[in-house]
């Protein structure tokens, strides 16, 4: 795994935990020499995240859209800085860099683009490891959403087990490394 695609609130959040994490996560994403794609903000648990990857000695990526740049909001120190017209541009090249997702707290535009990619993969759109990172048990209510979707049968179990879900970071990249994605979807 050579680079990995994390989607993130671009705000801190109300616990210091998660910066605490998304700091955790750029260590270990240095440390493993994995390259960083984000959405290309230098702040919130976004620039939180690529600091550390930067500070640390790694790489980082940013995709951003020109209306957010033009706000003042991008990286200036990244290793790339690509500036694309839309948001759907954005999340396009964002999964063409990637070879999985990992997702930290964040809020509605965090979600869609971890649902986007956890769609694609039961599509057979891409077979790469979509993780979320539970800090301080932010998704628990997204997982109780998942096992009701299961138990009124909208969501196969499969593809429940597409979302590799952890809370450190160094748990949640080792199991992006024995990742097998399920068959796709049929539609029977």
């Amino acid at each position: 795994m050579q680079r990995l695609a994390v989607y993130c609130g671009s705000s801190l959040g109300a616990s210091e935990a998660y910066k605490t994490g998304a700091i955790q996560l750029g260590k270990e994403l240095a440390k493993r020499n994995i390259t960083l794609v984000y959405g290309g903000s230098s702040i919130g648990l976004m620039g939180a995240v690529a600091n550390t990857v930067l500070s640390e000695g790694g790489h980082a990526i940013g995709v951003i859209p020109r209306l957010l740049a033009e706000r003042e909001i991008s990286h200036k120190g990244l290793t790339e800085l690509i500036t694309v017209e839309t948001m759907h541009e954005r999340k396009a090249k964002m999964m063409e860099l990637a070879d999985g997702f990992v997702v930290l707290p964040g809020g509605t535009g965090t979600l869609e683009e971890f649902f986007e990619v956890f769609t694609w993969g039961q599509i057979g759109l891409h077979q790469k490891p979509c993780g979320l990172l539970n800090i301080n048990h932010y998704y628990e209510p997204l997982i109780s959403l998942f096992n009701h979707m299961i138990d009124q049968r909208f969501l196969q179990e499969k593809f429940r087990a597409m979302a590799i879900i952890e809370d450190e970071p160094a748990a949640l990249l080792d199991k992006f490394l024995n990742y097998e994605a399920p068959p796709i979807k049929s539609f029977e």
